[in-house]
């Protein structure tokens, strides 16, 4: 075929690794090992994965931008693509870029002969490799990695090292399974492909072990998640599972004696977030996961824990919607649904970080920020956060103090629950500590007796509505902006698309960018003063409405003219982003 012409990356620094194929073939186990052989190779990792909203079936892909500095995004283009069958090249082709690479398993009717000849190709003949040894399909997967570690020049024993890791726990021959399928298609590579070794790998220099490697984690934000509310002391979660937070349930399920918590999983999101102010109630630490769709349950339980003043932490993980939406992507629709769930108002605190290590410091201020004001706190991600890995340093969480806020454990005379405060916040007591109260969802009284009063009404309103006016003195954080102080263009942004903001910018001159994390109380003053002093502005949100946008016109009274919005369940790209802003 003539060479047509070729594509280029947007940054020649990232290396983007890809492999696909058929549900059930362990293509994310695969992938996730190739991230973790460059991360202890001592390079910086980012994944991201696609997989359809099936039980079985469907095409699954997954693809690890890999660098020598810190990357924050997957990119639109692919330096090295492992193709198991012919789906994956057909879906993938037009990313592969000048220089690149295909391993393709020649005994699946893979047609590769119309790839453009700047693209290089590798045959693997997966099937006829199995039956050589009696293995099993399902080998697949592990003789591929094997394979493209050594087109690659990575180093086999870190891959082996990392399946004794995940494998030692079960019988013996599943680790030399695993061992013997990737030296063999190591091997064969270098029997057949030898002299093509190192030659797609541009930006880096192979995946040889490093021993002075930084000691990078590689976690999903569901993971830093449940780690940051390990780390705060939680000793209660309720989590029925529902995608993408699925894995937080899965994260912390296994420690609960090792740290001294409660997992429970309950029949459904109402149970729940119940389950959860039920704990709190009785001086728990508590948490609930859901999706919108689980959240839309809770939010009977969410108006609730706001009346009581019971803190409880939720963790809300968007993907697509309405109704069940796209089950398996990302989007960020649910930004006016959490201000604005359950009838009437009460204090709500809204925390939307922007990558893993925000998202394990969120969850982290959440538990202190639910028990100061007694009131509940939604940590907002989305499905893009949530499953997508990391390469990060070990999270340094020496300086945080847990902060119970007004609690006592001791009789108090006169108790009064709900009684007036200059902050809004009352003393907070448990049952069973000797102070009476009661917990009504009807508007109370001080110590919690139902009253309809107007003086009482207005009292009580505007004791729990101070709340948010105390916690925008003392613990509201402003927007941080990244890049030039004094740019062209200002991108306003919230959220997962920080970090392919962050990767635009690196191409980009003269942009800076203003990253939101808190939504309530909604940081006014400071965004105001930064949005007023900006040349040109863009703002970038993954939903169809522009939420953000309009929550920064109803706050400050700017109206930014230029959104860029997406809502197909796809992240935003950095070349996007980047052709957008150029467009300007």
């Amino acid at each position: 075929m003539p060479n047509a012409q070729s594509k280029t990356s947007l940054n020649p620094n990232v290396f983007t690794f890809k492999i696909g194929g058929e549900a059930g073939f362990g293509i994310m186990s695969a992938g996730l090992n190739f991230a973790k052989v460059a991360t202890r190779s001592g390079y910086h990792t980012f994944d991201y994965t696609e997989y359809p909203s099936l039980v079985r079936g469907g095409h699954n892909v997954m693809q690890i931008s890999v660098s020598k500095d810190r990357v924050d995004s997957q990119y639109a283009t692919t330096d090295f693509l492992v193709a198991l069958n012919q789906e994956t090249l057909n879906l993938h082709e037009h990313e592969l870029i000048e220089g690149s690479g295909v391993l393709y398993d020649s005994d699946h009717n893979i047609d590769v002969s119309h790839l453009p000849s700047y693209v290089k190709t590798f045959e693997l003949p997966l099937t006829h490799i199995i039956k050589e040894v009696n293995g099993s399909m399902v080998m697949r997967n592990s003789i591929a990695i094997g394979a493209a570690l050594a087109l690659l020049d990575g180093d086999l024993n870190i891959l082996k090292t990392l399946i004794e890791e995940s494998f030692g726990h079960k019988k013996n021959d599943v680790v030399s399974i695993n061992h013997k399928a990737c030296q063999i298609g190591y091997d064969y590579v270098l029997k057949e492909h030898a002299g093509d070794v190192k030659k797609i790998l541009t930006p880096i220099s192979g995946f040889t072990f490093n021993p002075d490697a930084p000691s990078l984690l590689l976690p999903t934000g569901n993971e830093a998640i449940a780690l940051g509310a390990v780390a705060s002391g939680m000793s209660f979660a309720s989590i029925y599972p529902m995608t993408p937070t699925s894995n937080i349930l899965h994260s912390l399920a296994p420690h609960q004696e090792k740290y001294g918590f409660v997992y429970k999983q309950p029949e459904d999101e109402i149970s729940a977030i119940n389950m959860a102010i039920g704990a709190a109630h009785a001086g728990a630490r508590s948490m609930v996961a859901t999706s919108g769709g689980g959240f839309a349950l809770m939010s009977e339980g969410y108006g609730l824990a706001g009346i009581t003043e019971t803190p409880v932490v939720i963790i809300e993980g968007m993907r697509g919607s309405p109704a069940t939406g796209l089950p398996t992507w990302t989007e960020q629709g649910d930004l006016r649904f959490v201000l604005h769930a359950h009838q009437g108002d009460f204090p709500r605190i809204v925390l939307a970080p922007g990558d893993v290590e925000e998202a394990f410091h969120a969850s982290m201020l959440a538990f202190n920020l639910a028990e100061k004001y007694q009131t509940p706190v939604v940590v907002l991600v989305d499905k893009f956060i949530c499953e997508s890995h990391s390469s990060v340093a070990p999270f340094d969480y020496s300086n945080f103090k847990i902060d119970r806020g007004k609690l006592t454990l001791e009789k108090q005379d006169g108790y009064k629950r709900f009684a007036p405060s200059p902050d809004g916040i009352s003393l907070r007591t448990v049952a069973g500590s000797g102070n009476h109260f009661v917990a009504n969802s009807d508007e109370h009284d001080e110590i919690g007796y139902s009253n309809e009063e107007i003086e009482n009404r207005n009292t009580q309103m505007n004791k729990r509505m101070q709340k948010l006016v105390t916690c925008s003195a003392q613990d509201m954080q402003a927007p941080v902006v990244y890049g030039p102080k004094d740019a062209d263009v200002t991108i306003v942004s919230w959220g997962s698309n920080k970090g392919p903001i962050l990767e635009a910018l690196k191409v980009l001159p003269n942009v800076n960018y203003v990253h939101i994390t808190w939504i309530n109380p909604f940081p006014v003053e400071k965004l105001k003063q930064l949005l007023d002093n900006a040349k040109y502005l863009i703002n970038i949100e993954a939903n169809f409405s522009g939420q953000m946008h309009g929550l920064i016109k109803q706050h400050t009274g700017i109206n930014i003219l230029n959104n860029f919005v997406k809502y197909d369940g796809r992240p935003f790209y950095p070349e996007e982003i980047v052709e957008r802003v150029k467009g300007i």
